[in-house]
Protein backbone atom coordinates (compact mmCIF):
# COMPACT_ATOMS: atom_id res chain seq x y z
CA UNK A 1 0.00 0.00 0.00
CA UNK A 2 1.29 3.28 -0.42
CA UNK A 3 3.37 5.05 1.85
CA UNK A 4 1.95 8.69 4.07
CA UNK A 5 4.04 11.17 5.63
CA UNK A 6 2.49 12.62 8.53
CA UNK A 7 3.85 15.79 10.32
CA UNK A 8 2.29 17.60 13.67
CA UNK A 9 4.18 18.47 16.42
CA UNK A 10 1.03 16.94 18.59
CA UNK A 11 2.35 13.34 18.99
CA UNK A 12 -0.78 12.99 20.57
CA UNK A 13 -2.12 13.35 17.10
CA UNK A 14 0.81 11.71 14.98
CA UNK A 15 -0.30 8.86 17.22
CA UNK A 16 -3.95 8.72 16.67
CA UNK A 17 -3.75 9.22 12.93
CA UNK A 18 -1.16 6.66 12.33
CA UNK A 19 -3.18 3.81 14.00
CA UNK A 20 -5.94 4.81 11.76
CA UNK A 21 -3.98 5.02 8.87
CA UNK A 22 -2.23 1.87 9.19
CA UNK A 23 -5.33 -0.21 10.33
CA UNK A 24 -6.24 0.18 6.24
CA UNK A 25 -2.71 -0.78 5.29
CA UNK A 26 -0.95 2.67 4.74
CA UNK A 27 2.59 2.68 5.53
CA UNK A 28 3.58 5.80 7.72
CA UNK A 29 6.46 7.93 8.21
CA UNK A 30 6.03 10.45 11.15
CA UNK A 31 7.83 13.77 11.92
CA UNK A 32 7.24 16.30 14.65
CA UNK A 33 8.62 19.47 13.09
CA UNK A 34 8.64 20.94 9.42
CA UNK A 35 13.05 20.79 8.96
CA UNK A 36 13.23 17.23 9.80
CA UNK A 37 10.66 16.17 7.64
CA UNK A 38 11.79 18.14 4.65
CA UNK A 39 15.06 16.07 4.99
CA UNK A 40 12.95 12.68 5.15
CA UNK A 41 10.57 13.53 2.67
CA UNK A 42 13.97 14.43 0.37
CA UNK A 43 15.31 10.67 1.23
CA UNK A 44 11.91 9.13 1.32
CA UNK A 45 9.60 10.51 -0.80
CA UNK A 46 5.88 9.17 0.55
CA UNK A 47 3.11 9.35 -1.95
CA UNK A 48 0.87 11.71 0.20
CA UNK A 49 1.98 13.93 2.82
CA UNK A 50 -0.52 15.47 5.69
CA UNK A 51 1.10 18.42 7.19
CA UNK A 52 0.12 20.52 10.11
CA UNK A 53 0.34 24.58 9.97
CA UNK A 54 1.55 25.47 12.78
CA UNK A 55 5.20 23.86 14.04
CA UNK A 56 8.30 24.52 15.64
CA UNK A 57 11.51 25.44 13.31
CA UNK A 58 9.59 25.21 10.22
CA UNK A 59 5.78 25.71 9.93
CA UNK A 60 3.96 23.60 7.19
CA UNK A 61 3.49 26.57 4.74
CA UNK A 62 6.79 27.17 4.74
CA UNK A 63 7.43 23.11 4.40
CA UNK A 64 5.06 23.21 1.82
CA UNK A 65 7.01 25.66 -0.37
CA UNK A 66 9.94 24.14 -0.31
CA UNK A 67 8.48 21.08 -1.01
CA UNK A 68 6.87 22.33 -4.28
CA UNK A 69 10.22 23.32 -5.95
CA UNK A 70 10.95 20.25 -6.47
CA UNK A 71 7.85 17.68 -5.90
CA UNK A 72 4.37 17.57 -6.96
CA UNK A 73 3.00 14.94 -4.24
CA UNK A 74 -0.35 15.60 -2.86
CA UNK A 75 -0.45 17.87 0.33
CA UNK A 76 -3.28 17.33 2.31
CA UNK A 77 -3.02 20.81 5.59
CA UNK A 78 -4.39 19.90 9.28
CA UNK A 79 -5.27 22.79 10.57
CA UNK A 80 -7.21 25.15 13.86
CA UNK A 81 -6.95 28.02 12.29
CA UNK A 82 -10.28 29.80 11.43
CA UNK A 83 -8.14 32.06 9.47
CA UNK A 84 -9.42 32.01 5.30
CA UNK A 85 -5.82 33.92 4.64
CA UNK A 86 -4.09 30.99 5.71
CA UNK A 87 -5.95 28.23 3.46
CA UNK A 88 -5.97 30.39 0.43
CA UNK A 89 -2.59 30.92 0.71
CA UNK A 90 -1.87 27.21 1.16
CA UNK A 91 -3.95 26.44 -2.57
CA UNK A 92 -1.84 28.57 -4.28
CA UNK A 93 1.01 27.15 -3.45
CA UNK A 94 -0.57 23.71 -3.58
CA UNK A 95 -2.43 22.25 -1.17
CA UNK A 96 -4.20 19.58 -2.31
CA UNK A 97 -7.10 19.56 0.71
CA UNK A 98 -7.55 21.43 4.04
CA UNK A 99 -8.92 19.76 6.98
CA UNK A 100 -9.58 21.63 10.56
CA UNK A 101 -9.41 20.26 13.62
CA UNK A 102 -11.01 18.58 15.46
CA UNK A 103 -11.50 16.23 12.32
CA UNK A 104 -13.05 12.65 12.14
CA UNK A 105 -10.25 9.81 11.69
CA UNK A 106 -12.58 8.20 9.11
CA UNK A 107 -13.46 11.19 7.53
CA UNK A 108 -9.47 11.95 6.86
CA UNK A 109 -8.67 8.58 5.95
CA UNK A 110 -11.32 9.02 2.96
CA UNK A 111 -10.25 11.58 1.99
CA UNK A 112 -6.49 10.61 1.78
CA UNK A 113 -7.91 7.26 -0.71
CA UNK A 114 -9.97 9.67 -2.62
CA UNK A 115 -6.83 12.01 -3.51
CA UNK A 116 -4.83 8.76 -3.85
CA UNK A 117 -7.20 7.00 -5.49
CA UNK A 118 -7.63 10.80 -8.02
CA UNK A 119 -3.51 10.59 -8.52
CA UNK A 120 -2.74 7.18 -9.27
CA UNK A 121 -1.67 5.58 -6.47
CA UNK A 122 -0.46 2.03 -6.97
CA UNK A 123 -2.14 -1.13 -4.63
CA UNK A 124 -5.80 1.13 -4.20
CA UNK A 125 -8.94 -0.38 -5.82
CA UNK A 126 -9.08 0.77 -9.38
CA UNK A 127 -12.07 3.20 -10.19
CA UNK A 128 -14.78 2.12 -13.06
CA UNK A 129 -13.09 2.79 -16.44
CA UNK A 130 -15.49 5.47 -18.13
CA UNK A 131 -14.72 8.05 -20.58
CA UNK A 132 -13.03 10.15 -18.06
CA UNK A 133 -10.15 7.66 -17.92
CA UNK A 134 -9.34 7.83 -21.58
CA UNK A 135 -6.42 10.18 -22.78
CA UNK A 136 -8.21 13.59 -23.53
CA UNK A 137 -6.98 15.77 -26.52
CA UNK A 138 -7.65 19.52 -27.27
CA UNK A 139 -5.40 20.77 -29.76
CA UNK A 140 -2.02 21.41 -27.72
CA UNK A 141 -2.81 20.00 -24.85
CA UNK A 142 -2.47 16.58 -23.81
CA UNK A 143 -3.93 14.42 -20.55
CA UNK A 144 -4.23 10.78 -19.66
CA UNK A 145 -6.25 10.45 -16.48
CA UNK A 146 -4.54 6.76 -15.66
CA UNK A 147 -1.40 8.15 -15.45
CA UNK A 148 -2.11 11.47 -14.35
CA UNK A 149 0.26 13.28 -16.84
CA UNK A 150 -0.46 16.63 -19.07
CA UNK A 151 1.33 18.33 -21.57
CA UNK A 152 1.01 21.40 -23.87
CA UNK A 153 2.68 21.41 -26.98
CA UNK A 154 4.16 18.11 -25.91
CA UNK A 155 6.08 19.85 -23.10
CA UNK A 156 5.20 18.75 -19.41
CA UNK A 157 2.82 20.58 -16.99
CA UNK A 158 3.07 19.28 -13.59
CA UNK A 159 -0.24 19.51 -11.61
CA UNK A 160 -1.66 18.60 -8.83
CA UNK A 161 -4.61 16.61 -8.67
CA UNK A 162 -7.32 18.84 -7.40
CA UNK A 163 -5.47 21.01 -10.63
CA UNK A 164 -5.70 18.07 -13.06
CA UNK A 165 -9.34 17.20 -12.13
CA UNK A 166 -9.92 21.37 -12.79
CA UNK A 167 -8.58 21.64 -16.08
CA UNK A 168 -10.10 18.24 -17.46
CA UNK A 169 -13.71 19.27 -16.30
CA UNK A 170 -13.13 22.03 -18.56
CA UNK A 171 -10.98 20.73 -21.28
CA UNK A 172 -13.75 17.69 -21.61
CA UNK A 173 -16.45 20.45 -23.04
CA UNK A 174 -14.49 23.01 -24.81
CA UNK A 175 -16.20 26.23 -25.20
CA UNK A 176 -19.00 25.48 -22.23
CA UNK A 177 -18.69 27.46 -19.23
CA UNK A 178 -18.17 25.99 -15.84
CA UNK A 179 -19.22 27.67 -12.59
CA UNK A 180 -17.66 27.48 -9.94
CA UNK A 181 -20.04 24.96 -8.40
CA UNK A 182 -19.26 22.88 -10.95
CA UNK A 183 -15.50 22.87 -10.77
CA UNK A 184 -16.02 22.34 -7.08
CA UNK A 185 -18.09 19.27 -7.60
CA UNK A 186 -15.67 18.01 -10.35
CA UNK A 187 -12.18 18.23 -7.69
CA UNK A 188 -13.75 17.61 -4.69
CA UNK A 189 -15.99 14.94 -3.06
CA UNK A 190 -19.41 15.91 -1.04
CA UNK A 191 -18.12 16.28 2.63
CA UNK A 192 -15.82 19.27 1.48
CA UNK A 193 -16.61 22.85 1.44
CA UNK A 194 -14.55 24.85 -0.41
CA UNK A 195 -16.08 28.69 -1.80
CA UNK A 196 -15.33 30.33 -4.84
CA UNK A 197 -11.66 32.00 -4.04
CA UNK A 198 -10.51 28.46 -3.77
CA UNK A 199 -11.31 27.80 -7.07
CA UNK A 200 -10.14 31.14 -8.05
CA UNK A 201 -6.80 30.30 -6.44
CA UNK A 202 -6.59 27.11 -8.52
CA UNK A 203 -7.03 28.73 -11.70
CA UNK A 204 -4.77 31.14 -11.10
CA UNK A 205 -2.10 28.46 -10.14
CA UNK A 206 -2.89 26.18 -13.21
CA UNK A 207 -2.43 29.33 -15.63
CA UNK A 208 0.91 30.61 -14.25
CA UNK A 209 2.16 26.50 -14.66
CA UNK A 210 0.90 26.78 -18.35
CA UNK A 211 2.31 30.14 -18.68
CA UNK A 212 5.77 28.48 -17.66
CA UNK A 213 5.87 26.33 -20.58
CA UNK A 214 4.09 28.93 -23.28
CA UNK A 215 3.91 32.42 -22.40
CA UNK A 216 1.49 32.74 -24.77
CA UNK A 217 -1.25 30.54 -23.30
CA UNK A 218 -4.54 31.64 -22.99
CA UNK A 219 -7.00 28.84 -23.49
CA UNK A 220 -8.21 28.82 -19.66
CA UNK A 221 -11.20 32.25 -20.25
CA UNK A 222 -13.24 34.13 -17.45
CA UNK A 223 -16.54 35.47 -17.56
CA UNK A 224 -17.12 37.38 -14.92
CA UNK A 225 -19.80 36.60 -12.31
CA UNK A 226 -20.25 33.50 -14.33
CA UNK A 227 -17.06 31.47 -14.37
CA UNK A 228 -14.64 29.65 -16.50
CA UNK A 229 -14.36 27.62 -19.79
CA UNK A 230 -11.89 26.52 -22.22
CA UNK A 231 -10.85 28.02 -25.23
CA UNK A 232 -12.58 26.33 -28.63
CA UNK A 233 -9.77 27.70 -30.50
Amino acid sequence: MPTIALVDDDRNILTSVSIALEAEGFRINTYTDGASALEGLKQNPPDLAIFDIKMPRMDGMELLRRLRQKSDMPVIFLTSKDDEIDELFGLKMGADDFIRKPFSQRLLVERVKAILRRAGAKDLPAAPRGDDAKVLERGNLKMDPERHTCTWKGEPVILTVTEFLILQSLALRPGVVKSRNALMDAAYDDEVYVDDRTIDSHIKRLRKKFKMVDDDFEMIETLYGVGYRFSES
